[in-house]
């Protein structure tokens, strides 16, 4: 009984789309995620570029190395050439309950959005249709079509669809999909068109009128017609690509073409399968066919088909105008096929035209590998294509065009300088998103915006207002202007393509046109995958009197990262670590606010900060009951107490301070009276709350300022708004009835200024006070909006808001049987980055949970006008705290309000303190994602900007102590958790945490070329003359320090040797002494080839101290080779076991136990024969159990024993299964063994020695659960208590964490009825069931009865319990708050990591 809950979503991006999806003129780029589905726009900014050596791996491996004086942290202010750059801009998101495999734009009639929709393929044979509703601001889907039946399947001899790759195709017309499933199966699926008769034909508007004469049967046809009106697809059918046409038996890829009248699509293909082995006999073995679909009579017809193709080709590419055709991708040659089957190739290597016997030209200087490579044509009516390949590097490609026909193609690669290199690694998918603007995804790399731009010898030319007005339609604004587009180079650039036309020429007698583009990457999306390896080491924390003092404050995780010239490392941290530059002492501090005015005077201006920055802190302190207000001037060397001013210190506890008039008055609120001084601290006016009509004296509870305005929220639950005047005296603003009538528990001022909330009062409002809007939280619940100044009534009133909807409209109907939520606190304020903040507005409720709603314009129907409304965003955080609150007559608040920071570090954020203080934090590529603060307690923060903390904050801690602190450098909070990754410019293989000397151990490798050697039993390997040599692995170990993150020292390995594996054990290093030390090991294979067997190594380090270099005390520390062996097979994996210090290492078919003798030797004591290639080997730490996972076989149990030393077998698994990872779960007195598989499926299994499949060798199967990730590694996690369960790491190849919890019978229960309750209560995207998504067929039904999947809770669905209404909070009253937190593993991994 377990729970399974992602702690970051996936990041290795598998396919994009670019379309008009939000709105027909809107330009909006869909990602896809594995089974996570993100929507952005685009946005187009000034910002600082980077040159290409900046970018360049040598300069970031070099930083490296480089001393941390050298490091630019995150609140320095660097300068640099700027310029118009594309950011993404993130709308939606929503993780699915499937694993995407396409993304396809269709047009379809009547969509709510005036757009396009989505058409998405996933695994099993499953499309959906889906649009965007902007009535909900989300997605809608319209239908989805399955084609998993079995009487789709051609015979029981055909493999399972699972085993086939699924993908999507659509006509450019948009008449019709076809999803490709099975080994030969085609699904097509016809759409309506303006002037379609039942969907099936395309025909012009003259012979509409004809068709419609036609005699119809008045029934059927009329429930047809029904039916269309209904829906924008037709009917779908299924055909065996053997229908279509005899040849294709071996189907490899399909498109759909452009330029034709019906639907037609090109198929490459064989009628024998390609064989390397036979490529004698198997030569030119694939075919390209075209063929056009009848949808009305369901039949096909082949236009042209090309034959004896090479048999490496693996893609169609349909071109568009001006080019036009298809372009045929293989691994040594890119082919051209125009409309009439004429074809030009080129070679593209030295193998390309040895390995066909089909006309290419020769460009085999270029040395190109294509396999898995990406081409997008420059532009929509460009005559180039961008080629990208699998190791990044960039190429254009060209095409000689006489009239509509293509006499050739050329290819050259893009030089370094021009960003030929910008790419660190292969891409997975790329969409043109604009001018000069292109998406390329990535799983293996960062995830970018390339631009380009061309240097032409012309002026430019002026561009027109119909082409301004065009990019302001698709997003990009006149920043643009400037750029050199592709469009402008075509039009422009000398001569013509028609006139280019000639035979192709060698590549060194083609002129050099590479200076035409250069390549910048604009913007990037994140990757952390694929994640080979993972490390738990302990977070340092910086503290300010010593650096080389540091606490512990909880797990880190350290994971492998990119490949290629992308590899790296990236850390995980679940909370902020702030890096604390000034620490002062003052004691009994409950409050601060830091204040920046306008001009001070010479008097108090002495070593004061420069104009811009904050000059003073006001602190708020109790001490014996006796509550003070201290002012300090910010100087550059410290705080210095103001004196011989107005400021009164003893006038009471400061209950907010704020600014008015542009910095020249400051406000400070007590809680019976304003008052205000100038930038000198001089007293200018005290404004009461003595009521003048009944004489009451209400107190202040909160403030909100919002230039020149102040709300004052009191204790009898009435509001009061001043207004400063151009002298900066405060006056009431005259209230109307619907402020008299009080019932007001908290409210929030909100400077409108991009009119998103486009509010207008119906009372004309002369003055120009701005649009400035006031927020109100009512006693029962409601939200009211007010404009300033205009209180006579409300601009907006929604009374269901403490309902909690999803969506939160004006007419939201209230039922009175509904529960409402206690809310305590309401704050608008905007959350977000540089590139892009949007106003929230942020609910707080009497428990600390936090509501984030995004407010919207909702189209009225037959209008033009639109309506406010708010959607509720999705946050799986819960509180920590049940702190409630009072508001007794006369008391005053104890809680800590949120505050509100406009530049922390570059961020919009929220603060929300207390004893969990959490930074609510947003960037343009996330959502709104909640992230707590090392600290245990904060008691209050503000933010600070001063010289020596720029962009910063300062914030009281558990002990008193006033710090100065920013956040920490070169991280991100995109993922809901702290990363950082760190490039390293070639493949981390493996790593592990050596914590006595406060570093990891890392395994690199870098491709290099490989020669046969010199051998005399084959003299002619040393006549090899071919130029483009194979590649192997060159590996190198490495130890990287984690205080300063620099590489100290290296151990290069031998000639074709990588690392398999390193782990840090506690090994006996004395048979005499039995005395024991942390040691580093390292298992090795030699890949000499595939005709010679591979070999092993296994190395056991010490992490010596040594005399460390000048000024670098970090190089203190070395790698020192005691002991290795070499073995037959490669050592794959590594695991201490027993009580002893031995060491069990998988080596080839074998797991043997060795011992570490005081020669330097490994001792063999005990092994196991495997019988095959050895995944994973990991031994339960203090006790001889350890568990073997092969591939073909599945996992074996065994017990290790020490006298005799042997490894006796206790039990195997049922069914065969590749085993990627496994991990032992060990709960209370049961034992339970976690596999992951290579169908992204987890078993788990249990071994009960009083069960009797148990005394028979059998592992007992208790549940199959299915993910929708990749698995690379299990890792069992140090419990942080001795009452909290062990749980399991999950790392992925997407680059998501995941966490594997154990659960009480009574929590599994629980957790169990409320996931039924959300799955049939909750809308999921796509209309997809999580349900069956989690199962798996043929899973067993286990020991208990359970069927497959029914023992693990989905964390995914559970943590959504709070997505519905208030209403809709199934077993509030029972718990089941604490209940959720627990099954989420400790509140989404907070409490162990």
């Amino acid at each position: 009984m377990q729970s399974f809950t992602e702690l970051t979503p996936p990041t290795a991006v598998t396919h994009s789309l670019s379309l008009p999806f939000l709105s027909a003129s809107a330009n909006n780029l869909l990602v896809a995620k594995t089974s996570l589905l993100q929507i952005f726009s685009l946005k187009s900014v000034l910002a600082e570029t980077n040159t290409a050596s900046e970018h360049s791996v040598e300069a970031r491996r070099a930083s490296i190395n480089a001393p941390a004086s050298s490091k630019p942290t995150t609140g320095a202010i660097r300068h640099g050439d700027r310029a118009p750059t594309t950011k993404l801009v993130l709308i939606a998101q929503y993780e699915l309950s499937g694993v995407i495999t396409s993304l396809a734009r269709v047009k379809i009639q009547n969509s709510r959005s005036g757009g396009e929709a989505l058409l998405v393929s996933l695994r099993n044979a499953k499309v959906s249709l889906v649009e965007w509703d902007p009535d909900r601001y989300s997605i809608s889907t319209i239908s989805i079509h399955l084609y998993e039946r079995e009487d789709t399947q051609g015979g029981p001899w055909e493999p399972d669809p699972d085993d086939n790759v699924s993908y999507l195709s659509v006509d450019p017309r948009s008449r019709c999909a076809a999803l490709k499933f099975g080994a030969r199966r085609l699904a097509i699926l016809p759409f309506h068109q303006p002037g379609d008769d039942m969907v099936m034909d395309d025909y012009d508007s003259d012979v509409d009128g004809e068709k419609q004469e036609t005699p119809k049967s008045t029934d059927k046809h009329e429930e047809e017609a029904k039916a269309v009106a209904k829906t924008p697809y037709g009917a779908s059918f299924v055909l065996s690509m053997l229908a279509l046409d005899p040849s294709l038996l071996h189907p490899v890829h399909l498109a759909f073409l452009y330029e034709y009248r019906d639907p037609t699509f090109g198929v490459l293909s064989s009628q024998v399968a390609s064989s390397v082995s036979l490529f004698n006999e198997r030569r030119d073995t694939l075919s390209y066919t075209v063929i056009t679909l009848d949808l009305e009579q369901r039949a096909s017809t082949a236009l042209l088909s090309v034959n004896n193709l090479p048999y490496d080709l693996f893609a169609v590419i349909p071109l568009r105008l001006p080019i036009g055709g298809t372009l045929l991708i293989g691994g040594n040659e890119i082919i051209h096929v125009d409309q009439a089957g004429k074809t030009n190739g080129a070679a593209v290597n030295e193998f390309g035209r040895s390995s066909t016997s089909f006309a290419l030209a020769d460009q085999s200087d270029l040395g190109f590998r294509l396999e898995g490579c990406v081409v997008e044509q420059l532009g929509h009516d460009s005559s180039e294509l961008l080629l990208m390949m699998n190791n990044g590097e960039l190429a254009i490609v060209g095409f000689r065009i006489d009239g509509r026909s293509v006499s050739g193609l050329s290819i050259r690669r893009v030089p370094e300088p021009n960003g030929g290199l910008a790419l660190l690694a292969g891409p997975s998918c790329a969409s043109l998103i604009g001018r000069g603007r292109m998406f390329v995804g990535s799983e293996e790399a960062d995830s970018v915006v390339l631009g380009w731009s061309r240097k032409l010898d012309k002026l430019k030319r002026q561009r027109s207002i119909t082409e301004m007005e065009a990019d302001k339609d698709i997003g990009i604004s006149d920043l643009e202007d400037d750029i050199d587009d592709d469009d402008d180079d075509d039009l422009y650039s000398g001569a013509k393509p028609e006139e280019k036309a000639g035979e192709l020429v060698p590549t060194s007698e083609i002129p050099d046109q590479t200076d035409d583009y250069r390549f910048r990457v604009h913007d990037s999306l994140d990757n952390f995958g694929p994640m080979r390896s993972v490390a738990l080491g302990r977070a340092l924390q910086h503290l300010p009197a010593d650096p080389q003092v540091r606490s512990a404050m909880g797990l880190e995780v350290l994971a492998t990262s990119g490949r290629s010239r992308a590899g790296g490392l990236s850390t995980f941290r679940r909370q902020i670590e702030p890096r604390v530059l000034e620490q002062h002492l003052v004691p009994n501090v409950t409050r601060l606010w830091t204040v920046a005015v306008g001009k001070v005077s010479d008097r108090l201006a002495n070593d004061r900060q420069s104009e811009g920055l904050d000059n003073y802190i006001i602190m708020s302190s109790q001490s014996e009951g006796e509550q003070r207000s201290t002012a300090y001037s910010l100087a550059k060397h410290g705080m210095e107490e103001v004196q011989d001013t107005d400021f009164d210190p003893d006038a009471g506890t400061t209950i907010d301070i704020g600014t008015l008039n542009n910095g020249s008055r400051i406000v400070q609120v007590l809680p019976s009276e304003l008052r205000t001084f100038d930038a000198d601290f001089g007293l200018a006016q005290i404004f009461p709350m003595t009521d003048e009509t009944t004489g009451a004296e209400p107190r202040i509870l909160s403030a909100s300022f919002s230039d020149p305005f102040v709300l004052l929220v009191r204790d009898d639950e009435s509001v009061l708004v001043l207004r400063a005047d151009e002298s900066g005296d405060l006056d009431e603003v005259e209230q109307g009835d619907s402020l008299g009538r009080k019932g007001f528990r908290a409210g929030s001022l909100y400077e409108d200024a991009n009119d998103v909330f486009r509010l207008e009062s119906d009372v004309e409002i002369e003055d120009d006070a701005g649009n400035i809007l006031m927020f109100l939280l009512t006693a029962a619940g409601g939200l009211q909006i007010f404009r300033l100044p205009s209180l006579e009534e409300q601009v907006y009133k929604a009374d269901g808001l403490a309902f909690l909807p999803p969506f939160l409209t004006p007419d939201f109907s209230v039922r009175r049987t509904q529960v409402k939520e206690d809310l305590v606190e309401l704050l608008v304020t905007d959350l977000g980055d540089a590139s892009h903040k949007a106003p929230y507005l942020v609910l707080r409720s009497v428990t600390n949970d936090m509501i984030i709603y995004q407010p919207y314009q909702s189209p009225v129907i037959g209008s033009r006008e639109t309506t406010l409304n708010f959607l509720k965003m999705p946050n799986p955080s819960f509180a920590k705290s049940s702190h409630t609150t009072s508001y007794g007559e006369g008391e005053e608040s104890s809680r800590e309000p949120m505050r509100a920071i406009e530049d922390l570090c570059g961020y919009s954020t929220v603060f929300l303190p207390g004893d969990f203080p959490t930074f609510i934090i947003k960037t343009a590529l996330s959502p709104p994602q909640l992230i707590r603060m090392c600290e245990t307690s904060v008691q209050s923060l503000s933010r600070l900007n001063t010289s020596n903390c720029q962009r910063g904050f300062v914030y009281v801690d558990q002990k008193g102590n006033i710090n100065y602190a920013q956040l920490p450098a070169d991280c991100h909070y995109h993922t809901g958790w702290v990363t950082r990754k760190t490039i390293f410019g070639e493949n981390v293989d493996a790593i592990d945490h050596h914590d006595p000397s406060r570093s990891y151990v890392i395994g690199v490798s870098r491709k290099v070329d490989f020669r046969l050697p010199n051998d005399e039993t084959h003299p002619e390997w040393s006549s090899e003359s071919t130029s483009f040599l194979p590649q192997v692995e060159q590996g190198t170990i490495k130890l990287l320090d984690q205080r300063t993150w620099f590489i100290i020292d290296e151990f290069p390995l031998t000639t074709a040797e990588v690392v398999m594996c390193i782990k840090t054990l506690s090994l006996e290093i004395s048979e005499h002494t039995h005395e024991r030390q942390t040691l580093v090991t390292v298992g090795t294979a030699i890949l000499r080839g595939e005709d010679l067997p591979a070999q092993g190594r296994i190395l056991v380090f010490n992490v010596i101290d040594v005399v460390p270099e000048p000024d670098r005390p970090e190089t203190g520390h070395k790698l020192k080779l005691i002991a290795q062996t070499e073995v037959k097979g490669a050592v794959t994996a590594l695991s201490e076991i027993g009580t002893q210090g031995f060491l069990l290492a998988a080596q080839g078919q074998k797991c043997m136990v060795r011992g570490l003798k005081e020669d330097g030797t490994l001792l063999p004591v005990a092994f196991m024969d495997m019988q095959c290639y050895t995944t994973v080997a990991k031994g339960l730490k203090g006790t001889g159990m350890c568990l073997m996972g092969d591939a073909v076989k599945g996992v074996w149990f065994a017990g290790y024993y020490e006298d005799p030393y042997q490894l006796r077998l206790f039990g195997k698994s049922t069914s065969h299964m590749e085993v990627l990872a496994a991990d032992f779960l060990p709960y209370g007195n049961q034992l339970y063994l976690v596999i992951a598989d290579a169908n992204s499926n987890i078993h788990i299994l249990q071994f009960d020695p009083e069960h009797p499949k148990s005394l028979t060798g059998h592992l007992l199967p208790l549940t199959t659960f299915h993910t929708a990730s990749f698995p690379t590694t299990l890792t069992l996690l140090p419990p942080p208590s001795p009452s909290t369960p062990p749980s399991l790491l999950l790392t992925s190849t997407t680059g998501s964490l995941s966490l594997l919890t154990p659960l009480t019978p009574t929590t599994h229960r629980t957790l169990t009825a409320l996931q039924s309750h959300l799955q049939s209560t909750l809308p999921h995207p796509l209309g997809l069931n999580p349900k069956a998504f989690r199962y798996v067929d043929g899973g067993g039904a286990g020991v208990e009865g359970r069927g497959a999947g029914g023992g693990v809770v989905d964390g995914m669905v559970v943590r959504r319990w709070m997505e519905a209404g208030r209403w809709r909070w199934w077993g509030e009253d029972k718990g089941v708050r604490e209940v959720v937190a627990e099954g989420l593993g400790g509140r989404g991994g907070e409490g162990l990591l």
